[in-house]
C-alpha cells in the first residue's frame, strides 16, 4: 500500500510507491552505464597546472586538483549585482574545479583504497579553507557524479568537483530553514535528534563506526538512497571533520561497496552538505547555525527516472522503503 512521509529536515513530502518497483523499465539497466570508453583519458597524465598537488614521497602524486575543463562559474568574472526591473542578477563569479581522486586509472571511489579516500577528504578541507578566503563565496559543494546516469562523462576516472558560489542554492536554504526552524522551538539540533531516533529504532542503519552513521532516510527520494552523519556535532565539514577522515573514509568506502555489490555498480551522485560561509549584515539570520546545522554526506544511487509528476510538483516516489533497502544492503557481504 502506498505510503506518504515527510522528510523532517527539508519538510518535502515523498511517496513510498512499492507497486511502482514493478513496472517494466521503471529502474534503469546498469548495463548500460558500463558500455566502453569513447574518449582518452584527460586524468591519467594530466597536463593542466594543478591548484593544489598532494605528492607522493618518492615522486609522483596521490591526489591532484585542477581548474574545471568547462566551469559553470569563474573566478576570473567579477563580482557584480545589480537589479533589472524586478528581476535579480548576479555575475557569474565562482570557483569549479575537479579533483582527480587517484592517478591510477581506477573508475569507481568503492575500489580505492580507505587511505587514498582519506587524502581526498583532507584535499576537499584544504579547498573549503583556501576558498573561504575570497569575501564574495558564500556556498562551496564537494560532489560526485559516478556513471552516465548520474550526469558523468564516459571517463573512468576516479574524480570528483568542487563548486563556490556567491548565492545559497534553494536546496541549501531549505536545510538551513528546517534547521533553524527546529532548533527554535526545540533548542536542540535537528540532525542530532534524528541521529538519537535511527540509533534507537535501528531500522534503517546500514553501517556505523565510532565517529559515523550511515543511514537510509525516512523519506528518501531515491532507492537505497544513504546519508554519512557525523556522531559529534558541527555546522561545518572542514572543520568538524578534522581528525575523522580515515572515519570517513572508512565508512564511505564500505558503503560504497555495498551499491557495487549489492546492486550490480549503479550509478550514484554524492553531495557534502555544509554551512555557509558567514558573509555580512544579512548573516544575522542564521546566528544559531553553529548550533543547529549539522554537516551530512548523502548518496543517492540512480536508479530510477524522476517523469512528469515528480518534475511538476516536487514530490519525489521511492519505489522502495528504506527499512527493506537498509535491510538489503546490511547482507551485502563486501569481504
Amino acid at each position: 500500500m502506498p505510503e506518504l512521509r515527510k522528510d523532517p529536515v527539508s519538510g518535502r513530502w515523498v511517496i513510498i510507491a512499492t507497486e511502482r518497483a514493478r513496472r517494466p523499465g521503471n529502474f534503469i539497466d546498469p548495463q548500460h552505464d558500463a558500455e566502453p570508453e569513447t574518449e582518452k583519458c584527460p586524468f591519467c597524465d594530466n597536463k593542466d597546472r594543478p591548484i593544489h598537488v598532494v605528492k607522493k614521497p618518492m615522486g609522483g602524486w596521490y591526489v591532484k586538483v585542477i581548474e574545471n575543463g568547462n566551469p559553470i562559474v569563474q573566478t576570473e568574472t567579477a563580482f557584480d549585482r545589480r537589479g533589472q526591473g524586478l528581476y535579480y542578477v548576479l555575475n557569474g563569479h565562482g570557483v569549479h574545479e575537479v579533483i582527480i581522486e587517484t592517478p591510477d586509472h581506477t573508475a569507481n571511489m568503492a575500489d580505492l583504497s580507505a587511505a587514498q579516500i582519506e587524502r581526498v577528504f583532507k584535499t576537499y578541507v584544504l579547498r573549503f579553507n583556501e576558498l573561504e578566503k575570497d569575501p564574495h563565496l558564500q556556498c562551496v559543494l564537494a560532489y560526485k557524479n559516478y556513471g552516465q546516469a548520474a550526469g558523468s562523462r564516459r571517463i573512468a576516472h576516479a574524480r570528483s568537483q568542487m563548486l563556490a558560489t556567491s548565492v545559497n542554492p534553494i536546496r541549501v536554504e531549505e536545510k538551513l530553514k528546517s534547521a533553524k526552524k527546529y532548533y527554535d522551538y526545540h533548542e536542540r539540533c535537528l540532525y542530532c535528534d534524528l541521529i538519537q531516533q535511527e540509533l534507537a529504532e535501528k531500522k534503517r542503519i546500514v553501517v556505523e563506526n565510532e565517529q559515523f552513521l550511515a543511514i537510509t532516510p525516512f523519506a528518501p527520494r531515491f532507492p537505497f538512497e544513504i546519508w554519512v552523519l557525523p556522531r559529534k556535532h558541527h555546522a561545518r565539514f572542514y572543520k568538524g571533520v578534522l581528525g575523522e577522515e580515515r572515519a570517513l573514509a572508512e565508512i564511505l568506502k564500505e558503503v560504497l561497496l555495498r551499491l557495487k555489490i549489492g546492486l550490480d555498480d549503479p550509478a550514484y551522485n554524492y553531495v557534502i552538505q555544509t554551512a555557509p560561509f558567514a558573509r555580512g549584515e544579512r548573516w544575522d539570520r542564521w546566528r544559531t547555525i553553529e548550533e543547529d546545522y549539522h554537516w551530512h554526506l548523502e548518496i543517492m544511487p540512480r536508479l530510477t527516472r524522476a517523469a512528469g509528476f515528480e518534475k511538476g510538483t516536487g514530490f519525489y516516489i521511492c519505489a522502495i522503503p528504506p527499512e527493506d533497502a537498509a535491510a538489503y544492503l546490511r547482507e551485502v557481504r563486501v569481504s
